[in-house]
C-alpha cells in the first residue's frame, strides 16, 4: 500500500516553527534542527508552507520565484540539506505549491505591466478591459477572498484579476506557457528529492472565460463562489500527474480543495488526478456525535468510489486552532484531546498543524502587530489568521521560549505559554505532547486497510471497529457513557472512571 494512503503529516509553518539566527523569523536551518523532535513525535512526513522568495504580502503565498529560497528562510543549499536530513531520519518532505497566482513582483507580472495590452506577457494573467465610460469600472462584480473587489486597474487602463490580495495576480491557466512553466517547476523540486506537493487553492485555477457577474450576492467567496471548482481545472491535474508519475519513490499530491460536497471533492481524486485532498468536513463539523459521524461516513463513502483515501485535519494555518474552536480553556483542551484520538483512529491519512500536539490555543493579538491582509482589507472586520500562527514555545520561562536565540519573535507569544513548552510537556506523562506521542506509536500497528465498522451506541457516543483488535469510542455528550464489558483500554484522552467513559473523552480499546 502506498505510504501516503495512511501517513501522518506534520505541517510546518516556516515563519513560526524555529528561528536559527535570532531575527525573530523561523527558517529552514531552524526546521532542520528540530527534525529529530518530529521523528520522535512519530509522524511520517513534513509539509512545509512556502519558503520561496516573496515580498511577503501574504506570508509567502505571493511567490516571486518558484525555484529558490527567500533569504529570510535560508538558501537553496539549506533546502537541499533539510530534504537530505529528513530522509536520513525516515521522514518525507512535502512542499507547498501556489499555482493560482504569483506575486505582483514576479518577473512575469512585471513584464505584463511593461509590455502592455495584447502582449504575450499579459496573456499569462487575467487582464480585461473595464466597463462603463472609459472602462473606469471593473470588468465584473467579483470580490476578493481577502475583502474588497477582485480587480485592480493598471496605468494603461486595463484591469487584472486577483481573487486574493492585489499583490497576488491570478494566472490564466488556459495559457500553454503557464502550464509548461509549472510542469518545469514540478520537475525542479522533484529532481531535488521532494516527496510531494501540497497545492494551494487547488479548486481555483480555472475560471469561467465569460467572466459573468455574480448573482444577487457578489460578496460570496470560497466554496459558494460560482467560479471556483470549474470543470476545466481537472485537465491541469491530469497533466501534473503525468509529470509526477515519471519519478520513482511513490511521490504524491495533496490538494487544498474547497468545494460544496464530498462528491465534488472526489472528482479531484480520480486515479489520473490528485492522490489526496484535505478533508475539511471534520474540521468544520460541530462537537456533536451525529455531525461528526455524518462527516466521517460521507467522506469515506464518497472517496471510496474513486479509490482514494480520506485525509483528516483539525487545524491549519488558515483556521482558528481547535482548542479554541471547541470552547477554549479546560473544556477546549479536553475536547481537543478527545478529537485527536478520534481523528488518529480513522482510516486514511491525517495532518497535524504545528503546535496542536502542545495544545496551543488561538492567540488574541493586538491590532498593531497583525500582518494578515485579511485584517487590513476588511478594515479589521475580520480578525485574520495571525492568531494561529504565533511562533512555537520550545523551552524556558520567558519569550521567545526557545523559538530562537533572540527574545523577540515576529508575533508575540503569550507569557502563559511557559506552561505549554515542548520541554515541559516532554517531562509530563499526562501532557498533550505525550498523548500525541503515545497515539502515534499505537496507531502504527493498526492495519491501514482495515475498514471502519460503526458499532451501536447511544446518541452522544461514536464507536467503531478497525479490524479485530482495535475499537475507538468517543463520548461527545455531557454525561458518562458505559464502556463495553471487559474492554481493555490501550489509551484514553482523559481519566477513565470504573468502566465508564467521561464526557468529552475518547478511548482506544484492544
Amino acid at each position: 500500500m502506498s505510504w501516503w494512503r495512511h501517513a501522518v503529516f506534520y505541517q510546518v509553518y516556516v515563519w513560526s516553527f524555529a528561528d536559527s539566527d535570532g531575527d525573530g523569523i523561523g527558517d529552514l536551518p531552524g526546521v532542520r534542527s528540530r527534525l529529530p523532535y518530529l521523528r520522535d513525535l512519530g509522524v511520517d512526513a513534513v509539509w512545509l508552507n512556502p519558503f520561496y522568495p516573496s515580498p511577503q504580502a501574504d506570508n509567502g503565498y505571493d511567490v516571486a520565484d518558484y525555484r529558490d529560497v527567500d533569504p529570510r528562510f535560508g538558501t537553496l543549499a539549506d533546502a537541499d540539506a533539510l530534504i537530505r536530513d529528513a530522509h536520513d531520519l525516515g521522514l518525507r518532505i512535502i512542499i507547498d505549491l501556489v499555482p493560482n497566482h504569483t506575486s505582483s513582483e514576479h518577473p512575469w507580472f512585471r513584464a505584463a505591466l511593461a509590455d502592455g495590452p495584447g502582449s504575450a506577457a499579459r496573456r499569462r494573467y487575467l487582464f480585461r478591459d473595464g466597463r462603463g465610460p472609459g472602462g473606469a469600472q471593473p470588468p465584473n462584480n467579483w470580490t476578493s477572498n481577502f475583502g474588497g473587489r477582485a480587480w485592480t486597474r493598471v496605468p494603461d487602463g486595463q484591469w487584472y484579476l486577483h481573487l486574493f490580495a492585489p499583490a497576488q495576480p491570478d494566472l490564466d491557466w488556459t495559457s500553454a506557457e503557464v502550464r509548461d512553466e509549472f510542469h518545469s517547476i514540478l520537475r525542479f523540486w522533484l529532481d531535488r528529492g521532494v516527496d510531494g506537493f501540497r497545492i494551494d487553492v487547488a479548486h481555483g485555477l480555472a475560471k469561467d472565460p465569460q467572466m459573468p457577474d455574480l448573482g444577487a450576492d457578489p460578496t460570496r467567496t470560497g466554496a459558494c463562489h460560482p467560479h471556483w471548482d470549474v470543470d476545466e481545472v481537472h485537465d491541469v491535474y491530469r497533466g501534473w500527474r503525468q509529470v509526477l508519475d515519471t519519478y520513482p519513490g511513490d511521490r504524491m499530491f495533496v490538494g487544498e480543495v474547497v468545494v460544496q460536497s464530498v462528491e465534488r471533492l472526489a472528482l479531484y481524486l480520480r486515479p489520473d488526478e490528485l492522490h489526496t485532498a484535505f478533508n475539511f468536513a471534520l474540521l468544520m463539523a460541530p462537537w456533536q456525535a451525529a455531525a461528526l459521524r455524518r462527516a466521517i461516513g460521507d467522506s469515506i463513502a464518497a472517496l471510496a468510489a474513486v479509490g482514494a483515501p480520506p485525509t483528516w485535519v483539525l487545524s491549519n494555518h488558515d483556521e482558528t486552532r481547535h482548542v479554541t474552536r471547541y470552547g477554549g480553556g479546560t473544556l477546549g483542551v479536553r475536547r481537543a484531546r478527545a478529537a485527536a484520538l478520534l481523528m488518529l483512529a480513522l482510516p486514511g491519512g491525517a495532518y497535524l498543524y504545528q503546535g496542536e500536539e502542545l495544545g496551543l490555543p488561538e492567540v488574541e493579538l493586538p491590532d498593531r502587530v497583525r500582518r494578515d491582509p485579511v485584517f487590513y482589507r476588511t478594515g479589521g472586520a475580520q480578525r485574520g489568521r495571525d492568531g494561529c500562527r504565533v511562533p512555537l514555545p520550545w523551552s524556558g520561562n520567558v519569550p521567545s521560549f526557545g523559538f530562537g536565540p533572540g527574545r523577540e519573535a515576529w508575533l508575540p507569544q503569550p507569557a502563559t505559554w511557559r506552561a505549554l513548552t515542548a520541554e515541559r510537556q516532554a517531562a509530563d506523562p499526562s501532557s498533550m505532547l505525550q498523548l500525541y506521542r503515545a497515539a502515534l506509536t499505537l496507531r502504527r500497528p493498526i492495519d491501514p486497510a482495515a475498514p471502519l465498522t460503526w458499532l451501536p451506541t447511544g446518541p452522544d457516543v461514536l464507536a467503531f471497529r478497525r479490524g479485530p483488535g482495535f475499537v475507538c469510542v468517543a463520548n461527545l455528550g455531557d454525561a458518562p457513557a458505559p464502556l463495553p464489558a471487559g474492554a481493555s483500554v490501550m489509551l484514553a484522552s482523559g481519566p477513565i472512571d470504573a468502566g465508564t467513559l467521561p464526557a468529552d473523552t475518547t478511548a482506544w480499546l484492544g
